[in-house]
């Protein structure tokens, strides 16, 4: 016991570095890199549901620009006609599954970067 004692209060003694686990910086790098495998399984179905959205937003544009010809008085134009297949239009996604990872990537970097240096301080 009392070379516990001597060791805690002696002056060159270095205090005992905290459990990873209290560094919100492990948190981070934890959930970032949750992240990516999270978009790597799921990247399938998000892209099938991220095609449809873009379909339908595409749609309600085209349905928008109608309205603006009926209005200013030009000759209506049949949608269902004039409809073209959605990769022909929009081949790649207004909103790509890399600008998502690219985010978690940088996160985890950022996260993995700061645990060093909060660890290699100690």
């Amino acid at each position: 016991m009392n070379a516990l004692k001597t060791v805690e209060t002696h002056p060159n003694a270095r205090p005992r570095q905290p459990p990873l686990t209290d560094s919100g910086w492990f948190w981070g790098l934890a959930f970032s890199l949750m992240s990516l495998v999270a978009i790597a399984v799921i990247g399938p179905k998000w892209d099938w549901r991220q095609r449809q959205l873009e379909g339908r937003y595409l749609g309600r544009e085209q349905a928008a620009a109608e309205r603006q010809r009926r209005a200013g008085g030009l000759a209506p134009v049949d949608l269902a006609e004039a409809a073209a297949d959605r990769d022909a239009v929009a081949p790649g996604r207004i909103v790509p599954a890399w600008t998502l990872v690219t985010l978690a990537a940088a996160a985890a970097a950022g996260s993995a970067g700061m645990l060093w240096r909060e660890r290699r301080a100690w």
